[in-house]
């Protein structure tokens, strides 16, 4: 595959229950909105906190009657199929917020392709997990904002389960960072169903140059 072309960006919702939000930090903040900054500099929203507009299921026209907008959060509500940002993006700077409930496991793929049978076959894929009640959080490469399987993230970053975590999945060229909260967790140059809900709001994207 080549990484480099223009690939659609991925949000995918494995073995993961939706947790409560809490009120602190950023969830009382407003919610899926640009400040005058963030618009001068180039981003723009992916989600609007009240529709699924923008987004359809993989390999599917439409989207998954499995997702719906919650509280201003973009929720698998019961089981659903991946979905998949009905826009491509080569470079890009991608901001969002999600919460997982205890024993959740979820991801973020990017720069995939819809010419397999599953989705982990085309992409990378930025860990999202319940470090302390999921098996994966024992190693280090399956562990919260690690590159599943490849590059490993450090000890300590991510929140409990049931509070929001900020991240930003940075894809220039061939060059990947993974930040959480605010912590460059992961840095490497490319080389080449489930049952449970997720959520995710404040998803903002950049273009690169």
């Amino acid at each position: 595959m080549n990484h480099l072309k223009a690939t659609a960006l991925l949000l995918i919702a494995p073995h993961m229950a939706l947790a409560q939000q809490s009120a602190s930090g950023s969830a009382a903040m407003r919610l899926n909105t640009l400040t005058p900054e963030e618009r001068a500099a180039g981003w723009r929203l992916l989600f609007d906190g009240h529709s699924t507009a923008g987004w359809r299921g993989w390999q599917m026209d439409s989207m998954p009657s499995g997702w719906g907008v919650r509280e201003g959060a973009l929720v698998r509500v019961r089981p659903a199929a991946d979905i998949i940002t009905t826009e491509k993006f080569k470079n890009f700077e991608l901001s969002l917020e999600w919460n997982v409930a205890p024993g959740g496991n979820s991801g973020i793929f990017y720069r995939a392709s819809e010419d397999d049978n599953a989705i982990y076959w085309t992409a990378p894929e930025m860990q999202i997990l319940d470090d302390a009640g999921h098996p994966d959080g024992q190693s280090r490469l399956t562990s919260a904002g690690a590159d599943y399987g490849l590059y490993p993230s450090p000890p300590g970053v991510v929140k409990p389960a049931g509070e929001w975590n900020q991240v930003r999945i940075v894809a220039n060229g061939n060059h990947i960072e993974h930040w959480m909260n605010g912590v460059k967790v992961v840095e490497y140059e490319l080389l080449q169903e489930h049952e449970f809900r997720v959520a995710f709001r404040n998803i903002k994207i950049r273009v690169l140059p």
